[in-house]
Formats: C-alpha cells, structure tokens, sequence
C-alpha cells in the first residue's frame, strides 16, 4: 500500500508544462497539451460547436470577438478547419512566452499549413490566433 501512495504522490509532483515556457523547441510535454488544445478546437469547428470551439481561444481573443463574429470570421477565412479530412502537427516553438505550433489541415484535394500562436494567461492556454502559411493543391492535372 505505501508503495502505491508513493506512486500516486509522485505523480502529482509532475511540473506544469506551461508554468516556465523556455524560448526554443517545445517540449514534448508542452507539444502534448498544445496539441491537444488545437485538436479540440479543430474537432469542435467539425461538428459545428461554435462556442465549445470559442472556448479554447485565449481570454483577450474572447473579450474581443464575440459568439457571432467568431462564427462568420471562421466560417469565411477557415472553412478548411471546419471541413478537414485530418490534420497532423509539425513543430512547435516557444519565443517571448508565445508559443507557435505549425498544423497540417488537410481539407478536400488541398493541405494548408496554419500556424497558430498560442498564449497562457495563469496557466490557462489559449489560441490567440491562427495564420494560413501555406497551401498546396493536390488535384493531379
């Protein structure tokens, strides 16, 4: 029995993977919660769960873009997100406590590259924004 409290104690010890963001590559524990944020707002924008999918954008994003201006500014500058066929993530980057992660989304015959940029406000994280880097067809002609 003390061997499983020890166990079960030394897993709570575990650091935060946001509390002390070093410029550089990420971590692999701070790629797995950044991952799993933008999956979750990427799989939110699929089934058309707007304000689930408002939810994981940073608190300033949310104090200045409303329920309704979130929907139209994703409805009409990322359809691919909400009509991805799968995505995948590349590297994730950590410069002036902003975190970048590079996503794949591939949507019809077409992949975009997104970069995201991420903050965390008192160990919350939040997308605070998303740009589209790049796009290549993949229609064979």
């Amino acid at each position: 029995m003390a061997g499983a409290t020890v166990l079960l104690l030394a897993g709570c010890a575990q650091s935060n993977p946001l509390a002390d963001l070093t410029d550089g590559a990420c971590s692999s524990a701070l790629a797995g919660v950044v991952d799993n944020h933008i999956s979750g707002q990427i799989d939110a924008l699929a089934k058309n769960d707007w304000e689930l999918a408002r939810s994981f954008a940073s608190d300033n994003f949310q104090s200045n873009v409303s329920l309704e201006d979130f929907t139209f500014i994703i409805s009409e500058q990322y359809p691919m997100l909400i009509e991805n066929k799968g995505y995948e993530f590349n590297e994730c980057t950590v410069a002036d406590n902003t975190i970048k992660q590079e996503v794949s989304v591939l949507s019809g015959e077409q992949e975009f590259t997104l970069t995201y940029n991420l903050t965390v406000n008192e160990s919350t994280l939040g997308v605070e924004s998303a740009v589209v880097s790049e796009f290549v067809s993949q229609l064979n002609i």
